[in-house]
């Protein structure tokens, strides 16, 4: 069993497809809650002494630098979510590029050490922008968590049929992929780690579902555990239960997760698998096609 603990690094107004949260023009009109919000991540790693990634957007590093270097202070690994936390998927190769490639000096430039992790905003690498892992691949980028292997408002990779630690092969690139993890109910998948997923279940299923998982994939963020949260306005009904469902609860249930479970941090997973027997998940085909 691999229970995988990581931390996607934004703020809490850092809402995908929404056009006042779209761009950092709209940033602008909503005031920072980031230090507040790590302060608890920080306290729950140090309550329950579990390692972590984090995963961090590049403009967190470039307007507070010291929370990004508070982060490495602390012995966690970095990797990179993006410049501006933009759906990958609404841009083209030389935007993707851009981005990508902006924040990684920024991680490197503020902590002093390399970035070889990424994962994209919203999970938002799907069949028609594979092309991503190319790019990624030649940014030096060696361990990616970008696929959703089921269908999702943002993203998803629903042929990559390998919901474990694997070998991506794209074009003749290859990358370690850790993609979220998924539960079959009634022969469909289920994800309850990470987000407005692990916020909704109740703790019980929560549990049962993780005894019942070899490999698990966490993705919070810091917005997950704020719940004094200001509501943005504009957004639709369902759009607003996915975003404010369980704020209140979720730091409590993590913890008692945290504590019922061993979690690691990915450098640890990495050195725990051998990578020389891991399946090869070839995406050059329409479907994923173990190999």
């Amino acid at each position: 069993m691999m229970n995988i603990l990581t931390f996607d690094i934004e703020e809490w107004f850092h809402l995908l497809d929404n056009d006042s949260t779209r761009t950092e023009k709209e940033w602008s009109n909503y005031e920072s809650r980031i230090h507040r919000n790590m302060d608890t991540i920080f306290e729950i790693l140090e309550e329950t002494k579990v390692n972590a990634s984090f995963f961090v957007v590049g403009w967190i590093a470039e307007k507070y630098p010291e929370v990004v270097r508070a982060i490495s202070n602390r012995g966690f690994e970095i990797g990179s979510h993006g410049q501006l936390h933009q759906l990958a998927y609404e841009q083209d190769r030389d935007t993707f590029f851009n981005d990508a490639e902006k924040s990684i000096k920024t991680l490197e430039d503020c902590t002093g050490k390399k970035v070889n992790m990424f994962r994209a905003p919203g999970f938002s690498i799907k069949e028609n922008n594979k092309w991503a892992f190319e790019i990624l691949y030649e940014l030096g980028i060696t361990i990616d968590s970008s696929v959703f292997p089921a269908n999702h408002s943002h993203g998803g990779l629903p042929t990559y049929k390998n919901a474990k630690p694997s070998l991506l092969s794209y074009n003749g690139i290859i990358l370690k992929e850790f993609p979220i993890n998924t539960h079959s109910i009634l022969g469909k998948p289920i994800i309850f780690s990470g987000g407005g997923y692990f916020r909704l279940f109740p703790y019980d299923f929560i549990k049962k579902w993780t005894k019942e998982t070899d490999y698990v994939m966490t993705y919070f963020h810091p917005r997950d555990f704020d719940y004094t949260q200001p509501m943005i306005k504009d957004l639709s009904l369902a759009r607003r239960f996915r975003s404010y469902v369980g704020l209140k609860s979720c730091k409590p249930k993590l913890k008692k997760w945290l504590d019922d479970f061993d979690f690691i941090d990915l450098d640890q997973a990495i050195n725990r698998i051998d990578w020389s027997n891991a399946d090869i998940v070839c995406l050059d085909q329409q479907a994923a096609v173990l190999a």
